[in-house]
């Protein structure tokens, strides 16, 4: 799989990528490809082959013969695996941080974080190589031993995305992996050679032929591959993480194929200001969480819900922090506020910008864009009536909303399809965490920051932020069947 290799020092080169399947680099059944560019710059980045939906099949026809063999080894091989794997993403640091710059547009800060947090994914996967334990439960027939055991579930195919294309990707794979399942990974189109990078360092660090396979697509054909790999018989689960709209879609594929599929969606997090609260630590918590990788974060801090007797303090340190972001080109070390990933996300950003001010909303700091980069905005007076105080604006904009109460504060929170991070601040820990629990999200950090993640940690929303967990252990539920198994001794007497 060396074709997909790119190290610093060739950053410039353009490569091919291929498909990875059954153990080998593959090209596309029909010969074609795709040609990535840098989005800042225009420079071509590689030839992508473009899988065709027999290619999708070839690929889970692979990881289904591969299933035994993985499923069937004893945990601490599997484990070696990923503990080698973790070790490659260290030696590759460099390389793996240069590839995802190239493709998203990335701050050096961003890829060396995907890069760290990724790395840790794979450590954690690899200490829960034990944890698919089952258990004896009490039988009321005589003699009968009842058993419930975890198995692995099969073929698992994960769908990443780009915003995060190493975290992301990885977590589409190592906790299956670990349970004994064999997968699939559909690299997105934005960050093919990153998410191609992932699974040669599997496949470099022990996995067997066809334990992890590699599909990638032109855009056009994404709908089409995406329904195949759902569809195919051998496809136990699907694990996507992207925007709620692809996941609708995916969401109804897996009902009308019976396919469980796990969903980690868009977000809308808000920040919960309570009067009491450290407004300092809040205009930082709601800076990093705003305005890290421009706002492309599905945990990013999108509204910030404060009561009215803090409202102008919170938003005047707010603002002076927020504007004293350094923005500029990824490769610059000083940078902290990148580009946008492609015109189409700069477009929809401004577009809910101007939208928020011809209705009366205030810009405190930002507002405009030059190219790719767009500033980093602070909105004041948002209300319902606003585009941007409903819908996802995935970019560096954070919208300040007053309210006056508490009761207020929670039924604005919720006044959203999404449910994904949220936080709340307050130095009443207990008035604090009394609003968490009424805040309606998979995740609700309290004093803290709504980007924010750990591999041992259950992940996931609610509402139009998907359904499921990934994380450690909560990943048993969704990547493991559970059995019931029963074995009679003595005699047993039926009725007829």
């Amino acid at each position: 799989m060396s074709s997909t290799r790119v190290v610093p020092a060739e950053a410039s080169r353009v490569v091919t990528s291929d498909l990875f399947i059954a153990g080998r680099s593959v090209q596309a059944q029909d010969g074609r490809w795709v040609q990535t560019v840098e989005a800042v710059s225009g420079a071509p980045i590689a030839r992508v082959a473009a899988a065709t939906v027999e290619d999708a099949n070839r690929a889970v026809d692979a990881a289904a013969q591969a299933l035994p063999g993985w499923a069937g080894l004893p945990p601490a091989r599997r484990r070696t695996v990923l503990l080698r794997a973790a070790e490659l993403f260290g030696e590759r640091a460099a390389e793996l941080s240069a590839i995802m710059g190239r493709e998203m547009g990335a701050t050096r800060p961003w890829c060396g974080f995907n890069v760290h947090v990724a790395q840790n994914m794979l450590i954690e996967a690899a200490a829960q190589a034990y944890s698919a334990v089952g258990e004896v439960i009490p039988s009321d027939v005589p003699g009968l031993t009842a058993l419930a055991v975890r198995r692995p579930v099969g073929v698992v195919v994960g769908i990443a995305p780009w915003n995060a294309p190493l975290i992301l990707g990885v977590r589409a794979v190592a906790m299956p992996l670990v349970y004994g399942n064999t997968v699939v990974l559909k690299a997105s189109e934005q960050t093919p050679l990153t998410q191609s990078a992932i699974v040669e360092i599997l496949h470099d660090a022990g996995a067997p032929a066809g334990t992890v396979n590699l599909i990638s697509n032109a855009p056009e054909d994404a709908p089409a591959i995406v329904e195949a790999l759902v569809a195919h018989p051998a496809t136990a689960r699907v694990n996507f993480t992207g925007s709620t709209r692809v996941g609708r879609i995916i969401g109804e594929l897996g009902g009308r194929y019976l396919t469980r599929v796990l969903l980690e969606l868009g977000g809308k997090a808000p920040v919960v200001v309570l009067a009491d609260a450290d407004l300092e630590a809040a205009a930082a918590a709601v800076s990093f969480g705003a305005f890290m990788n421009q706002g492309e974060i599905c945990m990013s801090t999108e509204r910030v819900i404060v009561e009215r007797s803090a409202a102008d303090e919170l938003s005047s340190l707010l603002a002076d922090r927020v504007a004293k972001l350094v923005v500029g080109p990824p490769d610059d070390d000083a940078s902290q506020i990148g580009p946008l990933v492609h015109a189409r996300a700069r477009d929809h950003v401004m577009a809910l910008v101007e939208d928020a001010v011809r209705q009366g909303a205030e810009v405190l700091t930002g507002g405009s864009a030059d190219g790719l980069y767009v500033r980093p905005t602070v909105l004041r007076h948002v209300t319902p009536d606003m585009r941007i105080y409903h819908e996802e604006t995935f970019g560096p904009v954070v919208s300040v909303i007053d309210v006056a109460d508490v009761d207020e504060a929670v039924a604005t929170a919720n006044d959203t399809e999404y449910g994904l991070s949220a936080a709340v601040f307050s130095r009443d820990g207990g008035k604090a965490l009394d609003v968490a629990g009424r805040i309606r999200s998979g995740i609700c950090h309290i004093n803290g920051a709504t980007v924010h993640d750990e591999p041992q940690m259950p992940f996931g929303g609610v509402g139009a932020s998907g359904w499921g967990r990934f994380g450690s252990r909560a990943a048993l539920e969704e990547f493991t069947e559970l059995r019931w198994i029963t074995q009679q001794s003595g005699e047993r007497h039926y009725p007829i």
